[in-house]
């Protein structure tokens, strides 16, 4: 059988890290794209003896770099089994209102026009050979809003209209197309969205959230199913929450 090789976007920390820190004790081969080549370098050494890896540094929200990172991939890498559309972000927490301009272009390029970025360039291939997996990394803000989540659950929404459309278009070359959507995991995500605010630390306190390596598991669960299954959307909270409000929390 032969060995598959996915990329997986925001691959520098949390569930992108995870998932390829999972991918290869599997024996799938990686492509790692983030910002931070330092950090790509790191988790290269780190699984370059199980795995071939190859590093991309490149912001998806960036078009040309996009498309320049994946065009400049070696044969050895240039077949991409399985994409993963991890890279994302939130920024500020405040009403529309009050919303901060650049933390509104800054989600809608990233978690939006990024993901289409990557998958405009990548999705040819797929085409062509009649095969593929896409997974788009949403959330459960892609699901409900929440007070103050306005422009992050918008383009997380996006995310989900976007999977399925492209599960429709892309239907008739046999590529699956699913979402994973998590709920409250904790990584840098929320010193993210608050700048480094202290709030940040308080955010996963008196209850267990997910963890990044949860979610790099179930994302292996959905890649590693039959041809004829694809896991369509998946939601997943921990066991503490309900919804995007509500949180059983430990006093």
């Amino acid at each position: 059988m032969k060995q598959k090789t996915a990329l997986i976007t925001g691959a520098t920390s949390g569930i992108g890290k995870a998932t390829a820190i999972e991918f290869a004790k599997h024996n799938i081969n990686l492509v790692l794209c983030g910002r931070r080549q330092e950090r790509l370098d790191s988790l290269k050494k780190q699984l370059e003896d199980q795995v071939a890896v190859h590093t991309l540094t490149f912001d998806v929200r960036n078009r040309e770099a996009v498309f320049k990172a994946i065009e400049s991939l070696p044969e050895t890498f240039k077949t991409i089994d399985v994409l993963i559309n991890n890279a994302g972000n939130a920024h500020g927490l405040d009403t529309i209102q009050e919303g901060n301009l650049d933390d509104w272009d800054a989600m809608m390029d990233g978690n939006v026009k990024g993901l289409l970025y990557v998958s405009k360039a990548l999705m040819p291939q797929m085409i062509e050979r009649q095969s593929g997996h896409i997974i788009n990394i949403g959330s459960s803000a892609g699901k409900e809003v929440y007070p103050k989540g306005n422009v992050y659950c918008a383009s997380k929404h996006a995310v989900l209209a976007v999977t399925e459309g492209m599960r429709i278009d892309l239907n008739p070359y046999g590529i699956k197309v699913g979402a994973v959507n998590p709920g409250l995991v904790e990584t840098e995500f929320s010193k993210v969205r608050f700048k480094g605010d202290a709030i940040a630390d308080g955010v996963y306190k008196g209850f267990k959230a997910l963890q990044a390596e949860d979610i790099a598991e179930i994302i292996y669960f959905v890649i590693s199913r039959p041809l004829h299954v694809n896991i369509a959307d998946l939601l997943v909270f921990p066991t503490a929450q309900a919804n995007s409000v509500t949180v059983k929390k430990e006093l």
